[in-house]
């Protein structure tokens, strides 16, 4: 090669090295100068230019050292000069200005299965976006930006002992109490004489005048008891005033007027019928001058100081309740008033429809607010009685099959945790295995943090099935290009 050939060939590098430093956003070279000091460097026989040690696309035509200190390599003017190599990179892909973080690679913004290793645009014109050393770590764990961190609100919070209220709702009406209801029935044929100033809905006290009523059959058994107890030669005969007495008892004649014949000795032309408890008068049958059968009901007493509440517990809450459980009951009749009482019993049948299962809950009712077939709402606290390991209940990542937490591991870095989870209430849940207390859970922006996550696991499945494809091609063609 003469030298004007080489002196044209170095004004060709020298303007080959002007366009890439344009592309490198610096300074551009005047082009006329540069191809002068080349042909003149080419006739003197001396380096016409100086090239980057690793290669880069850096050119100098005086000496010059990289920023580590390495010279740049001179380039003679008879040296081989080749101009086939691929054109470099037009940024810096290798590290970001400051050098704090090195570039692995370049995934797709649309988090398509595509990565590069030096920076492109996708077919829409957005920019790969840069995934630096330690952002894809083999622990499993995720490293974010700060900025993307506070764009995207993650919060964080310690996992603490609570004690978890848990409240299990149910729908019910309130009823009588079976053991405090009474009827007043006749066992004989009867007419009723006298009805007193009670109707239904009066309540009532125990001893209280009902009625007066005329019974054949009584007056007979009253008449045999008052001569048996005024016949001397009978009155000694025990067996026989007993049996007197009996049949009057058996006849429902109240005790104190069974007393009173006794003290007067003398057989009352009506008996007179009193209540049998405190309560409410449910019924009122008797009517005056009525003609009563046997068996014919004609007052019903309830005493409602202590009533029941019926409720419907699903039969999914049925393994957290027990006989004993204290029980808010709130009646829609008087909102912000509750009512405290405890379960008495748990019925041993489920409705085959409403898949519920009954349940008794005894209620004071001093002041007889509450009234029969009144709806009622009872809450069951079925919650923890000693304090748990808590976290937020928006803190879970549930797939159905698997729950795990993101624990914050402080520097922006985040591990998935897979948890046992217990109770749930108050907007916590209980954490039976996976994390300790004081670890920081993330709380909030979970699912963003979950899907970058995957994403980045993705990419990286993909870019390292790419690398291997590559390695394998390489091996095919190092052994004679035969598959």
């Amino acid at each position: 090669m003469n030298r004007l050939a080489l002196a044209g060939a170095a004004a060709a590098i020298a303007a080959a090295a002007g366009v890439a430093y344009l592309g490198r956003g610096l300074p551009p070279w005047p082009g006329a100068n540069l191809a002068a000091s080349a042909a003149q460097a080419a006739e003197a026989g001396a380096p016409i230019y100086f090239r980057d040690p690793d290669g880069k696309p850096s050119y100098s035509l005086t000496p010059k050292k990289t920023p580590d200190g390495r010279d740049y390599q001179p380039v003679a003017a008879g040296a081989d000069l080749s101009f086939d190599e691929p054109e470099p990179p037009m940024a810096m892909p290798a590290a970001d200005v400051k050098g704090e973080r090195k570039v692995k690679y370049y995934r797709n913004p649309m988090g398509l299965p595509d990565t590069s290793p030096v920076p492109k645009k996708d077919s829409m014109g957005m920019d790969y976006i840069a995934v630096y050393d330690g952002e894809d770590s083999d622990d499993g764990s995720i490293t974010l930006s700060p900025g993307k961190i506070q764009r995207t609100g993650v919060k964080s919070e310690a996992a603490q002992l609570r004690r978890i209220r848990t409240l299990v709702r149910a729908p019910g009406t309130i009823q009588l109490d079976e053991r405090r209801v009474s009827v007043i029935a006749m066992r004989a044929e009867s007419y009723v004489q006298k009805v007193a100033d009670i109707t239904t809905g009066s309540r009532v006290t125990k001893g209280q005048p009902l009625m007066e009523i005329y019974s054949p059959a009584v007056s007979s058994a009253a008449a045999e008891y008052v001569a048996t107890m005024t016949s001397k030669a009978i009155a000694n005969i025990e067996p026989y005033g007993r049996g007197s007495k009996q049949r009057l008892t058996n006849l429902d004649v109240p005790e104190t007027v069974i007393a009173e014949m006794e003290k007067n000795h003398t057989v009352p032309l009506a008996i007179q019928w009193l209540s049998p408890r405190d309560g409410i008068v449910l019924q009122r049958a008797a009517i005056e001058g009525m003609r009563a059968q046997p068996g014919d009901v004609l007052f019903r007493i309830a005493d409602v100081s202590v009533v029941w509440a019926l409720v419907d517990v699903a039969e999914r809450d049925l393994g957290n309740i027990v006989v004993g459980q204290k029980v808010a009951v709130r009646a829609r009749s008087y909102p912000g008033r509750t009512f405290m009482g405890q379960i008495s019993v748990i019925y041993p049948q489920v409705n085959k429809d409403t898949r519920t299962a009954r349940v008794r809950i005894e209620l004071q009712n001093a002041d007889l607010a509450l009234l029969p077939d009144m709806y009622v709402d009872a809450e069951i606290d079925i919650g923890s009685a000693a304090p748990v390991l808590t976290v937020a209940d928006n803190a879970i990542l549930d797939t159905g099959s698997r729950q795990t937490v993101l624990i914050d591991r402080g520097n922006g870095r985040f591990e998935p945790r897979e948890v046992k989870l217990g109770r749930r209430g108050d907007g916590y849940v209980e954490i039976r295995d996976g994390i300790a207390e004081g670890d920081a859970v993330v709380t909030s922006a979970t699912f963003l943090i979950d899907a970058e996550s995957n994403l980045k696991a993705a990419i990286k499945g993909f870019a390292e099935a790419g690398a291997a494809q590559a390695a394998a091609a390489d091996g095919q063609m190092t052994d004679g290009g035969k598959p």
